[in-house]
């Protein structure tokens, strides 16, 4: 993919993840995007070979939710 239509992925994805961490477990878009942004999971998303642009902003979070609780990501069958 170009790195232009990654990045583009990127703006459309991140948002909605930022949103399920604030409905889930409260606080503002600055921390939850900062939280997002310093985990695991962002820091695989962002490698556009790992392919996680693939996945929904939900199984998203979830893989975040599950880093954040455990310390430990599952990534899903695919």
């Amino acid at each position: 993919m170009e790195q232009k239509k990654f990045e583009a992925m990127l703006i459309l994805i991140v948002p909605e993840v930022v949103g399920l961490i604030i409905r889930n477990h409260g606080g503002d878009e600055v921390t939850a995007a900062k939280a997002f942004y310093e985990s695991e999971v962002y820091s695989l998303l962002e490698q556009e070979e790992t392919k996680l642009w693939h996945l929904s902003p939900l199984t998203l979070f979830n893989m975040y939710d599950e880093e954040k609780n455990t310390g430990c990501i599952t990534f899903p069958e695919g």
